[in-house]
Parts: structure tokens; C-alpha cells; sequence
């Protein structure tokens, strides 16, 4: 019996991924490619340049098939998820009238504004890359966060006309919206040249990027933390209610039908500031790296392991970008003395941002009056023991890291494995394809130092720093 493959597409902010697995959820190949830098012409305003987001996909998914050692044949599908709020105004056409604006962006967080006379359809990254694969104006329900007349409880557009009043979309530019799992079309022929995946390959909906990445890892309980390291940090778990009122999360809609995420609190620019970090200092710890014939990244973790728990009292606020109703927030770095190095400053992001989630996780989990048994970490970062360490100490937890640790792409492949009944539902589709790579227990010490930490004086550094930024932002921005 011949084998059957499944294409997961990734589109992230910073790169798009595209990855061919098995009906194992093995990763068979993939492709990779970087988006343009940001353009970033003010503030406040934050766009994809040129066509950049479906470009940098197609380029993807062109790496990605031509690595691909099996007949093309037996790729079944193809899964489509993208980033979220953010907002695609296109032409009649299908093209862009616009710059796709980012999360980033202030406008997103704003109805709908119609300044550019063209736009025909108003919407989200996966409608766009669903209709450039398809041709059809079709999205899943599942990525309309912010500023959009959907119903979570229908999983579908409002029916009340005040809805669209209020966002100031018209019902005819919005795309027709289907459930994640839904077969919304086929490859086309222009789309089968631009790729290299082949026409007429059913084209799966799936959700936003965390819910997503939230199957990927096979988050299908609510006994679990899922803490996702991105561009943007979440922390989530699953459940079966639209919960509405709740002070410490929203409500998600996720990537199985009718399943709902909890969202916490997260860190914007969260993992962006560790790459910020490392590129400061990239010449120096280049040179030094290069004679202890080390690469650049395992020196810098090296540093840090040897750094004991608590970087010897420095702290970090995790807040590189500012949310749109506190532009006065920044980050900071306090607490230097002469004891202090790189080691210490890059230990002590990682425990800024896993300290940060702890205080979100518990907050969301106040609400829904339980406690998790286990944290899952997922993305990049997630490759780190060090990181991973950190975080089963500071949630007195194990902390689990999955084989496949940039998990969208795989919640794209059993979306698609679903669709196309090569796993008969999504339960069956992540005890086929999901598995646990390594465990880290929670270290009894550091547990205490970092409880202790997070309760005398974390907590209160935010808010503590709060009327100093506000003096300097009329100063300096």
C-alpha cells in the first residue's frame, strides 16, 4: 500500500514554513522562507511589504516539494494556517489593494477604515492565502480575533446589522466562513505553477496560528498549560464553553470544531526578544564562540546554565512593544552589578518571560477554579533544555517539550488528515501524529527561589515601573 503525505503550511510573522508529513506525523521535508523586515514607515503602523506574505509561502512550499523524495501523487492535502489579527484588504480580483497590516498595527485594533477605494473584500491572512491556493472567498471561522462581526457561539458572521455597524464592514466584503477541518477547495493551476504542489490537492481550513499550533501539540485537555513561544507569547488550554466574563483570559475559538481555548495574558515581541539580544552582542560572542569551537547559540547557552537560578537578582520586564491602550510601556533591565554578564542578561529573559506566563497562567486559571497538571511548551525556544528547565522550575511542573516543536504546521497536516479521512477524527488524528519528545521534572530548589521571587518581588515590578515610563514617554516616546 502506498504511503500518504499530508502538506502542513505555517505562515508565521517572521518566516513562512511549510512542512510535508507522514500519517505519523513524522516530518518527511520542509521549507523555510523569511519574510522582508516589517516596513515601518511610523508609529503605530506595521505592514507586510509587497506581497510578501504569499510570496514568502510559495517559495516555501517550492523548498518544500522539491525535497520531497516520494511520488507527488500521494500527497493527499494541504492545510493552510496563518497568522491572526491581522487584516488583508483586497481587490475584486483577489489581489491586494493594500499592504497586509499586521497584529503589530494600531489600526487593527480600530474598525474597519474604508480608505482605499478598490478594496472589494475585507479579510484575515487565511482568507487570503485560501483564495490565492483556491480562488475561493472562503475562511475558516477560526482567525476572526479583534475587530470582526463574528458570533464565537455560532462560529459564524453576526446576524445582527449592529454588528456591522459597529465594525464597519459591509456582509459582502466578508468572506463566506467555514469550520476548520472543512474542505474549501482545490489547488489551482496558477496556484500548482507558483508552488510547486500539485492542482487539484484539496485545500483544508484550519484556524488562527495558536489555535493551531494548540493541536499541533495535541492540547486537547484541560489539565494542561500550553505555553506557545512566538512572536507573541500565549498561554492556553482547552475547554468546551464560550466563557464571555472571565477577567483573567479570553475566549479563542479553537481548531477542533465547537472546542473552545482559554487564552492568558501574553509577552508581545516575547521570543523576538531573544533574538534582539542575541544579535547585540553577535560579534562579540561570534569571536568567542569560534575559539572554544562552539556554534554562537550553544556558548551563549553554556553561559547561562552555569548562571545559578535567579541570574543573581536580575530582572527583566519582557515588554519590547507596547500595547495600543499603554503606549507608555517599555522594557527594562534592573539589578546589575559586578556580577553581571551575558550569561546572566540571557537567563534572565528566559525567566522573565516563563516568570510573566506563570503569573498569566494562574490568573486564567483562578477563573476556571482548577490548577493544570503539566505545562507543554512549544516553538523554537522549546529546543532549549535550559528554557525548558526554567520553566518546569518556576511552574513547579513537568514541563514537556514535543518531537515536532513548531507545532503549526502540524495541526495544518491533521486538519487535512481529518478532511480527507486518512484518521477517522481529530482524537484519532493526535494519538496518531502527536508525541512527547522529553520531560523535564521541576527541581525542588529552584521551585521555592523562584515562587519566592515571583511572589516579593516580581509580581509588582510591572506596576512599579509604571509612573516612571509615564514621566518619560511625553519625553522620549
Amino acid at each position: 500500500m502506498a504511503m500518504r503525505y499530508l502538506i502542513g503550511v505555517d505562515g508565521g510573522s517572521q518566516s513562512s514554513k511549510v512542512v510535508i508529513f507522514d500519517l505519523d506525523g513524522n516530518v518527511v521535508c520542509e521549507g523555510h522562507q523569511e519574510l522582508q523586515p516589517m516596513h515601518l514607515p511610523e508609529p503605530g503602523v506595521a505592514e507586510h511589504p509587497d506581497d510578501d506574505l504569499w510570496d514568502s509561502t510559495a517559495a516555501a512550499c517550492r523548498a518544500a516539494m522539491a525535497a520531497f523524495p516520494g511520488d507527488p501523487k500521494d500527497i493527499v492535502g494541504v492545510g493552510i494556517g496563518s497568522i491572526r489579527c491581522c487584516r488583508v484588504l483586497m481587490k475584486a480580483d483577489g489581489t491586494l489593494a493594500a499592504p497586509v497590516i499586521s497584529w503589530m498595527d494600531r489600526r487593527t485594533a480600530r474598525p474597519y477604515e474604508h480608505d482605499v477605494p478598490d478594496v472589494a473584500y475585507v479579510t484575515a491572512t487565511t482568507g487570503y492565502i485560501n483564495h490565492r491556493f483556491t480562488g475561493a472567498p472562503v475562511d475558516t471561522a477560526a482567525n476572526y480575533v479583534g475587530e470582526w462581526p463574528v458570533d464565537n457561539d455560532s462560529w459564524d458572521w453576526s446576524t445582527d446589522p449592529a454588528a456591522f455597524e459597529r465594525y464597519n464592514v459591509p456582509r459582502a466584503m466578508l468572506f463566506d466562513l467555514a469550520m476548520p477541518g472543512a474542505i474549501i477547495g482545490h489547488v489551482t493551476e496558477a496556484a500548482a505553477r507558483l508552488t510547486g504542489i500539485p492542482a487539484g490537492l484539496p485545500v483544508v481550513n484550519t484556524a488562527n496560528d495558536k489555535a493551531v499550533e494548540a493541536l499541533g501539540m495535541g492540547l486537547m485537555s484541560d489539565d494542561a498549560v500550553l505555553i506557545s513561544l512566538g512572536t507573541y507569547i500565549c498561554g492556553m488550554t482547552t475547554g468546551a464553553r464560550n466563557i464571555t466574563d472571565a477577567a483573567g483570559f479570553w475566549t479563542n475559538l479553537a481548531c477542533e470544531p465547537r472546542r473552545y481555548l482559554y487564552e492568558s495574558g501574553g509577552i508581545r515581541r516575547g521570543m523576538w526578544t531573544v533574538s534582539w539580544f542575541k544579535q547585540l552582542i553577535g560579534d562579540d560572542l561570534a569571536v568567542k564562540a569560534a575559539a572554544a569551537h562552539l556554534p554562537a547559540e550553544a556558548l551563549l547557552e553554556c553561559e547561562a546554565a552555569r548562571t545559578p537560578a535567579g541570574a543573581e537578582g536580575l530582572m527583566i520586564v519582557p515588554e519590547w512593544l507596547a500595547p495600543p491602550h499603554e503606549l507608555y510601556r517599555k522594557g527594562a533591565i534592573l539589578g546589575f552589578d559586578g556580577r553581571h554578564g551575558r550569561g546572566h542578561i540571557y537567563r534572565a529573559i528566559l525567566e522573565a518571560i516563563a516568570l510573566t506566563m506563570k503569573g498569566h497562567s494562574d490568573a486564567m486559571f483562578d477563573d476556571l477554579a482548577k490548577r493544570p497538571q503539566k505545562v507543554i511548551v512549544s516553538g523554537g525556544g522549546s529546543n532549549s533544555d535550559l528554557f525548558m528547565q526554567i520553566f518546569a522550575d518556576v511552574f513547579g511542573l513537568t514541563a514537556e517539550r514535543n518531537v515536532v516543536h513548531g507545532a503549526a504546521g502540524l495541526g495544518a497536516a491533521i486538519c487535512a488528515a481529518v478532511a480527507t479521512g486518512q484518521h477517522a477524527d481529530f482524537d484519532s488524528a493526535v494519538a496518531a501524529m502527536v508525541r512527547t519528545e522529553k520531560s523535564f521534572a521541576p527541581q525542588p530548589a529552584n521551585v521555592a527561589l523562584y515562587d519566592r521571587v515571583r511572589r516579593e518581588v516580581y509580581a509588582g515590578l510591572r506596576e512599579g515601573l509604571a509612573p516612571i515610563l509615564q514621566r518619560s514617554y511625553p519625553i522620549f516616546g
